[in-house]
C-alpha cells in the first residue's frame, strides 16, 4: 500500500525577483482602475491593515517581510519533504495560457511526460523581476517525471468516471510556471531536486483564461466557459487519494499556489484580495471541517479571487477520504502583495 504526504505550498512568481522590488506594483495598476470607487484611490479608504503595509514607504517593508516568511517556509517544506523521501512528487498547478492555449482547453490534465527541460531565465517560462539566484538566461533545469505513475493515475480517475485528459508531449510550454516553480522553489538552496514530479493541470481560471490571458481587469473579449468546480475538483482529489493510497509508492501530494488574489477580486475593485474569504477556508481547514471545501459556490471562487486555490481542493479532496486533519499550518498574510500564502502539512 502506499504511503502519502501532503504539502501546500506557493508558486508566486515574485518570489525569484531579486529583493526591493517594492507592493506599487500591484496597488498602483490596481489604482488605474477606471471603475474604482473614489474613497479607495487614497490610503485613507483603505483597511486598516492594508493602510499599515503601505506606510509610508509604499509597502517595500511589509514586502520584505512576507518574502522572507515565504523562504522560510519554503525551506521547512523541502525539509519535510526530505524526510519523506517520496517516489515521486505530485502537484496540482494551474495553467494561465502558457501550455494550454486556444486549441485546447481541459478541466485536468495529468501530463504524462518522460522529462522536460526547462529554462525559466529565458522567456520560454514566466519570470518575474528577474532571478534572485543569478542563474544564466541560458540555464537549462531537467525535471523527470513519473511517466509510470501517471498512466496509473489517469486510467484509474477514467475508470473511477473522473473525465480527465493526459499528454505525452508538451503543447506550447514545456511547463507552465505553478510546476516549474513549485520544483524551484523547494530546491530554494540549489542543492538538487531528486524527485520526478507527477504534474496535473487544473483549469482554474475558467472564463478569464483565454479572455483575460493574464491582465488584470475586466476581461476584453467574452468571457470563456467556466473551469471544473470546486466540488468537481474535490472529488477528483479524493479518487486520487485513494488510487495512490493502494499504490505500490510513496508520493507527496502538492497544492501549488497563492489564496485569493487582488488582481482577481472583482468585488475588492482589484486592489486587495479577499482575505476575509480566505480566512474562513484556513478556519475549515484547520477544523477538518472539508465540507465548507467541497460546497464552495464557483461564484464564490471568482468574485474573490480564488481561481487557483482550485489546486488545493484536490489537495483537500484526498486528504478527506483518507480521513486525515492537516497536522500543522503556516499563514502569510498580505493586503498589498497581491496575495496571502499558506503552508500546509498532512503528516503520513
Amino acid at each position: 500500500m502506499g504511503e502519502l504526504l501532503g504539502l501546500g505550498v506557493t508558486h508566486y512568481p515574485g518570489l525569484s525577483g531579486r529583493p526591493g522590488r517594492d507592493a506599487s506594483f500591484f496597488v498602483e495598476h490596481a489604482l488605474r482602475n477606471p471603475a474604482l470607487p473614489d474613497n479607495l484611490r487614497t490610503p485613507e479608504g483603505w483597511p486598516e491593515p492594508m493602510r499599515k503595509e503601505w506606510a509610508d514607504d509604499q509597502g517595500t517593508a511589509a514586502v520584505e517581510v512576507h518574502r522572507q516568511a515565504l523562504i522560510k517556509n519554503l525551506r521547512e517544506a523541502r525539509q519535510a519533504l526530505d524526510a519523506f523521501d517520496p517516489d515521486f512528487v505530485l502537484v496540482w498547478g494551474d495553467d494561465q495560457y502558457e501550455n494550454f492555449t486556444e486549441d485546447i482547453i481541459p478541466p485536468f490534465c495529468v501530463l504524462a511526460y518522460d522529462s522536460v527541460d526547462i529554462r525559466p531565465w529565458s522567456g520560454e517560462s514566466p519570470a518575474f523581476g528577474g532571478n534572485i539566484w543569478n542563474e544564466p538566461e541560458d540555464k537549462t533545469f531537467t525535471v523527470k517525471v513519473h511517466q509510470e505513475a501517471a498512466k496509473y493515475l489517469a486510467r484509474g480517475l477514467l475508470e473511477a468516471g473522473i473525465d480527465v485528459s493526459y499528454a505525452y508531449q508538451p503543447l506550447h510550454k514545456p511547463l507552465g510556471h505553478a510546476f516549474i516553480n513549485t520544483v524551484l522553489f523547494l530546491d530554494w538552496d540549489r542543492k538538487g531536486f531528486p524527485y520526478p514530479i507527477l504534474p496535473v493541470a487544473v483549469n482554474c481560471y475558467g472564463s478569464r483564461v483565454i479572455s483575460f490571458k493574464g491582465f488584470r481587469g475586466e476581461p476584453t473579449a467574452e468571457p470563456d466557459p467556466p473551469g471544473p468546480s470546486p466540488k468537481r475538483c474535490f472529488e477528483m482529489g479524493a479518487v486520487t487519494g485513494r488510487l495512490l493510497a493502494e499504490s505500490p509508492w510513496r508520493v507527496a501530494l502538492i497544492a501549488s499556489s497563492s489564496w485569493s488574489h487582488a488582481n482577481l477580486a472583482s468585488k475588492n475593485y482589484y486592489l486587495y484580495p479577499d482575505i476575509e474569504s480566505d480566512r474562513k477556508l484556513l478556519k475549515a481547514l484547520k477544523e477538518g471541517d472539508y465540507e465548507v471545501w467541497k460546497n464552495r459556490p464557483p461564484s464564490a471562487i471568482e468574485e474573490s479571487g480564488q481561481q487557483e486555490l482550485l489546486n488545493w481542493f484536490p489537495l483537500i479532496g484526498a486528504m478527506s477520504e483518507l480521513g486525515r486533519r492537516v497536522n500543522r499550518t503556516e499563514w502569510v498574510e498580505s493586503w498589498v502583495n497581491n496575495s496571502p500564502k499558506c503552508f500546509a502539512y498532512f503528516n503520513p
